[in-house]
């Protein structure tokens, strides 16, 4: 049998080069998108690769969404062996905390945080008896080390506090299977070129991107608790 992969926010971007390097490994990859027909669409170009891949409506913004998603992956996909929690928003990208609205905070930590939260604890207890990986996308600018001693950064409220929060949430995780065969962790892949930020210039490649997560995914070591960049361990 297959092993079995979901990505959430993964009809383009990083997401989807996230699914297609999966797929190219022989993983049956279930796509995670918030547009069923922008799904459709990225499902069938990797479907015509060749590749594995059926689409997972998930909005992680909508509770209901999320619960009809994870009832789905628990009822037909109880094989799940890794989830990628790629998915998320940038609030406004606030240029600091005075800028900060709380509207755009409260946007922020609903698809960073809560939306990730809701969707971690519907699959958490089947990626426990898979003794599966959970991998929490995260951001340098979730680090507080790195937030108190970068010579510069984007000193983003609203996005850098949601995904500091997911960083706690990743260790509470990774607490909670400390002594199983499960794990969970945290990967950076660093300053990438994406939608999120507006296509700003001077990042990294979506597939650089890509192949950093899905390396430290796949490579068979143990990670659990660790927040990793493309060097290694990163400071929380």
């Amino acid at each position: 049998m297959k092993k079995t992969a979901f990505v959430t926010g993964a009809n383009k971007g990083i997401g989807y080069e996230i699914v297609k390097r999966l797929g190219e490994a022989g993983w049956k990859v279930l796509l995670g998108a918030r547009n069923a027909q922008l799904g459709e669409a990225a499902v069938a170009e990797l479907a015509s690769k060749g590749l594995d891949v059926e689409l997972v409506a998930i909005d992680m913004s909508d509770l209901k969404s999320i619960e009809q998603a994870a009832d789905t992956i628990n009822k037909n996909h109880t094989e799940l062996k890794l989830l990628i929690n790629n998915a998320g928003m940038p609030g406004a990208f606030s240029r600091s905390f005075t800028d900060t609205k709380e509207e755009d905070l409260r946007n922020a930590f609903e698809v960073n945080f809560f939306g990730t939260f809701r969707l971690n604890q519907r699959l958490f207890p089947l990626i426990q008896a898979n003794e599966g990986t959970v991998v929490n996308v995260s951001t340098d600018m979730a680090s507080l080390d790195h937030m108190q001693n970068a010579e510069f950064t984007l000193n983003a409220f609203d996005y850098n506090s949601s995904k500091t929060a997911n960083n706690a949430m990743t260790l509470s995780m990774a607490y909670e299977v400390r002594n199983s065969g499960a794990q969970v962790f945290a990967v950076t892949p660093g300053f990438t070129t994406t939608d999120l930020n507006g296509n700003a210039a001077g990042g990294k490649s979506k597939e650089a991107a890509a192949a950093i997560i899905v390396g430290y995914a796949t490579d068979g070591q143990r990670h659990n608790g660790e927040f990793l960049d493309e060097k290694g361990v990163f400071a929380w």
